[in-house]
Order: C-alpha cells, then sequence, then structure tokens
C-alpha cells in the first residue's frame, strides 16, 4: 500500500488526526454561528435515577431500594414540576435548569429493542433501524456538505464518520512530536501537495489545541478539563463548530446507588464546565445533547443494580435551548404499563428530538433530515419548540 493510501484511511476513521480537516470557519450548515455538541453517555444510563419520575404514583414501589427520598428531605430529588425531579448529584444543573438552559426529554428510546450495548451504540450513532446498516453517522451526514467535526478522544466516532473526514484531538494526551520530528516530516512530505497540505493542516489544529490545553488531574477534573477544552476551540474563531464527546461507566448492574451519583457528579461537571468555559455570546449560540444508547429496567435487580432496558432519558442543554421543563409522554410505571412488564415504556423516538434539534437549531432542512440523516424515518415527525425563537 502506497503512504497516501494509506494515510488517507487513517483519516477515514480519524485515528490520527493527520488529515485532519480545515475547520468550516463561518460555519457548517446554514445557521452559520450555531454551535452543536453530542455528549454520548455510554452503558446504558439508567433514566429513572438520573430524573426520577417521584410523582407517579407507582415510582417508590417499583424502583424500591432505588427510590430516592421526596423533594425537601435529606438526599431527596430536585423538584423540576411536581412530577419530576433530578438525582440530587445533578444540583449543579439547577441553574440551567432555572435559567431555561437546560430541558429534560423522558421515556425516550432509539429504535433498537434488543439490548446489546455494542448494537445500541451502533444504531444510535449511525440513526439507522437496525445495527450496522450504515458505515456512516447521522452527525456526519449532517455535515456532509462541510470539512467535518471535531471529537473529543483519542479517536473519531461511529457518529462522525462519513462523507468527509472528521478530527479527533485528545486533551488529555500530553506527549506531543518535537520540532525536529515535525521538520523532518514536513521534508518528506514536501514533495507530495495532497500530504504536505493533510499534514499542514493537523499541524494547525494541533496548534489551536496548544492554545487551550491544561494539565491533568483526577477523573472528573480530567472530563471537566476536556469540557472546557472543548468549550474554548467551538469559541475559537479558527474552531470548529460542531463536536462529539464521550463519558463512558454507566452500565450499572450492581451497586447503583452510590455508583450512579459518583457518576452524575462527572456528568453535572461536563455540562457546568461548558457553559463556564464559553463566552456568553457563544453559549447562547450553543446546544449540548447527552444521549445514551438504552435505559435500565425500571425494578433493580437482586444485587442493588438495574438491568439492560429500553425507555430512558435525554438531557439538552445550551443558551439556545428553550429549557427549563420535561419534555414526556409520560407511559407510567406501573406492570401493565411497562414495556414487556420489565423496561419504561418508550413513547418518544429519539430521532425526533434529533431531527427537531437539527431542523431548527442547524437549519437542516426536512428532506435531507428524512432522506440522508435519518434515513426512512419520514414517519417520525421532528419535536419543534425546543430552541428559543
Amino acid at each position: 500500500m502506497q503512504r497516501r493510501q494509506f494515510l488517507a484511511g487513517m483519516g477515514a476513521v480519524g485515528a490520527s488526526g493527520l488529515l485532519a480537516p480545515a475547520w468550516a470557519g463561518p460555519g457548517s450548515t446554514s445557521a452559520p454561528n450555531a454551535r452543536f455538541v453530542v455528549l454520548m453517555l455510554r452503558g446504558g444510563l439508567d433514566g429513572l435515577g438520573v430524573v426520577p419520575a417521584y410523582g407517579d404514583p407507582k415510582y417508590r414501589s417499583a424502583r424500591g431500594d432505588l427510590a430516592l427520598p421526596a423533594p425537601r428531605q435529606s438526599g431527596g430529588v430536585l423538584d423540576l414540576d411536581g412530577t419530576f425531579g433530578l438525582h440530587p448529584a445533578l444540583a449543579p444543573l439547577m441553574p440551567l435548569y432555572k435559567d431555561r438552559a437546560l430541558l429534560v426529554a423522558h421515556a425516550v428510546a432509539a429504535p433498537y429493542r434488543e439490548r446489546s450495548h455494542f448494537d445500541g451504540q451502533n444504531v444510535l450513532e449511525t440513526g439507522m433501524t437496525q445495527p450496522f446498516a450504515s458505515r456512516s453517522g447521522w452527525l456526519a451526514r449532517t455535515l456532509a456538505r462541510s470539512p467535518g467535526g471535531m471529537a473529543i478522544g483519542k479517536t473519531v466516532p461511529q457518529l462522525l464518520r462519513g462523507p468527509n473526514a472528521s478530527l479527533s484531538l485528545d486533551p488529555l494526551r500530553t506527549p506531543r512530536p518535537d520540532a525536529p520530528l515535525h521538520r523532518a516530516v514536513a521534508e518528506l512530505y514536501a514533495g507530495d501537495p495532497t500530504l504536505a497540505a493533510a499534514l499542514e493542516r493537523g499541524q494547525a489544529a494541533q496548534r489551536l489545541l496548544a492554545r487551550h490545553a491544561e494539565p491533568r488531574a483526577s477523573r472528573r477534573a480530567d472530563v471537566a478539563k476536556s469540557a472546557r477544552v472543548a468549550a474554548r476551540l467551538l469559541s475559537d474563531p479558527e474552531g470548529p463548530r460542531t463536536a462529539t464527546f464521550s463519558i463512558g461507566g454507566w452500565d450499572t448492574h450492581s451497586g447503583q446507588k452510590g455508583r450512579l451519583g459518583r457518576q452524575l457528579g462527572v456528568l453535572a461537571s461536563a455540562f457546568t464546565s461548558f457553559a463556564e468555559a464559553m463566552p456568553p455570546d457563544v453559549w447562547a449560540k450553543t446546544v449540548i445533547l447527552a444521549v445514551t444508547e438504552f435505559g435500565r429496567t425500571v425494578q433493580p435487580n437482586g444485587t442493588g443494580g438495574t438491568d439492560h432496558g429500553v425507555g430512558g432519558v435525554a438531557l439538552v442543554a445550551g443558551g439556545a435551548v428553550a429549557g427549563g421543563r420535561v419534555v414526556a409522554d409520560w407511559p407510567g410505571l406501573a406492570e401493565r404499563q411497562r414495556l414487556e412488564g420489565r423496561d419504561l415504556r418508550p413513547t418518544t423516538d429519539l430521532r425526533a428530538l434529533m431531527k427537531g434539534l437539527l431542523h431548527d437549531h442547524l437549519r437542516v432542512s426536512p428532506s435531507r433530515l428524512n432522506d440522508d440523516v435519518f434515513p426512512g424515518s419520514t414517519s417520525v415527525a421532528p419535536l419543534r419548540g425546543l430552541i428559543r425563537g
């Protein structure tokens, strides 16, 4: 295989960053100043743990030991609207909710109805109805007419793989090639316009990242740091307008009560770091969508955890969000109201949520949403009114 072919392949999967795109500059959609971030919560987040439906008459009996105390009690739910509340570990997000910059979508799910992490994440990222029905991700197809997006982390996820090469930048990776190596590679590629241009784009992206670098710390601090760096990159005039970000560790099969609280503290630090690191004028144009591949069972299992389920929750934050509310066609928690008697029944297709955000925030046309971004989804109407007027 020739050197150019090899590097082109690396660029296609986004692993090396050598074929980093030049950023779109004025924007990659018909909403040129809009910022859009997808936060992947990998492992199957327990939506009823994150946003308890404490007002449902069956909440306490269904959740057993995982039921949280009522609002205003010690360790109790943080009330949102009299029916739903936030887990107390998400207390840092209450100011966003009160400022109408946080929206909760409950009883949501991708079309996938099995319970495999691998397959579920693939369906979520490709936007298809079956696993491995496409090699490209729905966000990549959204950006098909632009140079691509940015992944915060070591590799580009399926979500951003597609027609145009996207770049992965890892704020936590400290070793960098030194100047002599850069010069040597530049001399090697000098006679090949394609490789020379690709190298320069990659070096430009590294210089952009270097302007916003921070030292490493604890896991929670590292997640917060990555979010802050991503926020600064999105705010930089030379930076991207679209990004992905992942947080793992949501597979709470056992000991969920303590584990979930710690995880949610990490998630809260990511959201608040984005909000604090962005200038107000950029934050006002930003939407952050947090999604997971599936929810978890309504009732706890024998080890104090929950098993793989279906219906769950999605969180949408940002200054552009028409938040301060819970969007839910609530199915109820009684056993007869559950899916197969065990799972929170999904009443909203996640694609409806994503379509609504892409249409109203990024100005993606209905025809592109139905035909290109989420093929075969004409029957799934976008949720409207998610973005501030």
